[in-house]
């Protein structure tokens, strides 16, 4: 498992929260030290742990483990569903059609 592809996304969703290390800390009860250590990709951090910064940056553990997982789906379509629905509607319907096209080949 790459510790550090892991630690970067927590860090992307924290960002996207518009969060400090201290203010995502204080909110999972960690010291704004630990916070860093797993962004940074030093260390493993306990389940528990991890669940309650996915959750506190509302994003699920799939999100965050995407490439780590070998069944994890939900991250992947999340993203990608996020990405096309910050488009506008023309140029969704546009990928929509060249979803369709690519599945029913």
């Amino acid at each position: 498992m790459d510790l550090k592809v892991v630690g970067q996304r927590i860090k992307d969703a924290r960002e996207a929260k518009n969060l400090t290390q201290e203010e995502l800390a204080a909110l999972v009860n960690l010291s704004s030290t630990h916070v860093s250590v797993i962004e940074r990709g030093l260390k493993v951090t306990k389940l528990d742990t991890f669940v309650a910064i996915a959750n506190a940056l509302d994003v699920s553990a799939d999100e965050l483990l995407v490439d780590v997982v070998a069944h994890s789906v939900t991250g992947v379509s999340n993203r990608l569903s996020d990405k096309i629905s910050s488009l506008p509607m023309k140029e969704q319907k546009k990928i929509i059609k060249v979803i369709q096209a690519l599945i029913e080949e």
